[in-house]
């Protein structure tokens, strides 16, 4: 729950007169039963209607007084939760856009999303019934206990056994809830895991046919959430008689000896009544307290995921000296022995890889699948660190540029293309915040998706679905190769990006990035892509195992010779 503290600093004022709001309303209910107390001996058994009169009126006037702090209070408890939950949110979501992408392998989607909402409204939720409910509990069996020896201390000792071992229960329930609360909360992960992919791969299940499959899934997921939470439930309802029964026990004995008391002069009538009704507000109190522990254990399991999040050390930051104004100028690239692994593996998927590409060149990377293509992109835009080996940029070791600065200047497109919800102008707009129409048209039209745009209804202010789901898969991996090029990087990176593309829309955007004055580096399994290309990299293992035109690798590499007839056949190969 330390996790919350900082995060109330800005509302101190609030939470002082929330604070202050429940104690009053807490003493007009602790006097109460002495006013009642006072009407009984002086007024009812005396005689006396002007005594009754008397502590009547302030009986209704402390009461008004009550209600108004009340209302009051609960305005400022609200301010204070509402303002908190959404400062953590937002301190979450910050910590999160920083993650590196090994901190992200940490972490699957699901959770954070969980984290972000429902243990946030946990923490929310708590803070408001601490401010609001809470806090008079507790404060109310301690006053009660209080103001019952102020009355009558020889009955007031009967409360005084029974409040020591419900508190002790109570504690122990509480710190078994809030390990079984966290359980609750890992399944509520799995729950909106299932949900997740269900709904991104909603196309995919239909075409399979795997919709009874899923729902077995998503069945199981919410079964084990649904038997956490009754565990977790039982544990904290079974305070509730356990409460009730010693708390009656109570009221019966202050019952049975103030009889006594009364017959002996001990005790007044209006004492015996004082301190029952004070053994009763009591017992409402601890009715709450079953609440209060399953919220407050709720709370603890969240507060310590939420922390979790917040706490986490971000692997990849910018070194102190890093320049936040270097430029990219030529665009050369250099790998000098890198090697890399990605986190939580031994095995590197880059194995002391070395290479130069010269400023402007195009130049094509082939490779099987898994033999570190991508991985390789990842390094340079500093989406990870090499764990061996120098990274280089116009001579200029990476890790000396801000990564903020240094991925500005680079026009990456991902393997698998990623849109947003909104506009298509918004969403190339992600590439250059201030760029303008002709700059968008311009780079949509060299991505040869601008007469695609231009014969929507509403052109480039037609809204997409998330992820562009009302695109093709050629039209999305178009729409994000002009969302790098508005931009105009100095570094062009293709990760396998044309693959949907027919051979001749492919050639006319090869040719349209000819006019950029970038160097351009393309995954590719494309043997029409290789041949325009100014160098092409084999790649295997990790490993640079040749490198040089086409020509060159058609006659001297054996790997692009089976690669070139696996595509275009021997007959072209042997007339190459």
């Amino acid at each position: 729950m330390r996790t919350l503290f900082p995060f109330l600093k800005p509302y101190k004022l609030a939470i002082y007169v929330a604070l202050t709001l429940t104690l009053v309303e807490l003493a007009v209910e602790l006097l109460h039963p002495y006013f009642m107390s006072r009407i009984i001996d002086d007024g009812i058994v005396a005689g006396d209607l002007s005594q009754v009169m008397y502590w009547g009126g302030i009986m209704v006037a402390s009461s008004l007084v009550a209600f108004a702090a009340g209302i009051t209070n609960s305005f400022f408890a609200a301010h204070t939760s509402q303002g908190t939950g959404f400062d953590l949110r937002s301190k979450l979501f910050r910590k999160i856009q920083g993650f590196s992408f090994s901190n992200f392998s940490k972490y699957p989607t699901s959770s954070l999303i969980t984290r972000m909402t429902n243990d946030v409204t946990q923490l929310q939720n708590t803070l408001f019934m601490s401010l609001r409910i809470m806090l008079r509990a507790p404060l109310l069996v301690i006053g009660s206990v209080v103001m019952a020896f102020l009355v009558n201390p020889t009955l007031a000792l009967i409360l005084v056994v029974g409040v020591p071992l419900l508190l002790a229960f109570l504690l122990l329930i509480m710190k078994r809830a809030g390990r079984l609360f966290k359980e609750v909360q890992q399944r509520v992960d799995n729950v909106n895991g299932v949900v997740q992919e269900n709904l991104a791969g909603i196309r995919l299940i239909k075409a399979f046919t795997r919709r009874k499959h899923e729902n077995k899934r998503f069945i199981k997921a919410s079964g084990e959430l649904k038997d956490r939470t009754v565990r977790a439930l039982r544990t904290v309802e079974i305070t509730m008689p356990i409460i009730l029964l010693i708390m009656n026990l109570s009221i019966m004995a202050v019952l049975w000896f103030g009889s006594f008391q009364v017959n002996t002069g001990g005790a007044t009538v209006g004492e015996v009544v004082a301190i029952v009704n004070y053994t009763t507000r009591m017992s409402g109190a601890m009715t709450v307290f079953s609440m209060i522990i399953m919220i407050f254990s709720r709370a603890k399991a969240s507060a310590s995921r939420v922390a979790d999040v917040l706490n986490e050390e971000v692997d990849l930051k910018d070194r102190e000296d890093a320049d936040p104004n270097k430029r990219i100028h030529d665009g050369k690239i250099a790998f000098d022995r890198v090697s890399f692994a990605y986190p939580g593996t031994e095995t590197p998927v880059l194995d002391d890889l070395s290479f130069q590409v010269n400023p402007g060149e195009k130049v094509a990377i082939m490779g099987a699948t898994g033999s570190g293509k991508s991985s390789l992109f990842q390094l340079i835009p500093r989406l990870y660190d090499p764990d061996k080996g120098t990274v280089f940029i116009d001579g200029t070791d990476i890790s000396n540029v801000t990564m903020e600065r240094l991925r500005k200047q680079i026009g990456f497109v991902p393997q698998e293309a990623m849109l947003f919800t909104g506009s298509i102008k918004n969403n190339i707009l992600w590439g250059k915040e201030d760029a303008s129409m002709e700059e968008i048209e311009q780079a949509a039209k060299s991505a040869q998706i601008h007469d695609t745009i231009a014969k929507l209804p509403n052109g480039y202010e037609t809204e997409l679905g998330q992820k562009g789901v009302n695109l093709s898969g050629g039209q999305k991996q178009r729409l994000s190769i002009a969302r790098a090029l508005v931009r105009k990087p100095k570094i062009l990176l293709l990760d396998d990006s044309t693959s949907a593309l027919d051979m001749k829309t492919e050639a006319k955007l090869l040719d349209a990035l000819d006019t950029y004055q970038c160097t351009t580096l393309l995954i590719t399994q494309k043997m029409s892509t290789t041949i325009n290309a100014d160098k092409v990299l084999l790649v295997e293992d990790g490993r640079i195992t040749a490198e040089g035109t086409h020509d060159e690798l058609l006659e001297h590499s054996s790997l692009y010779q089976r690669i070139y007839e696996s595509q275009i056949g021997e007959g072209r190969a042997d007339h190459a």
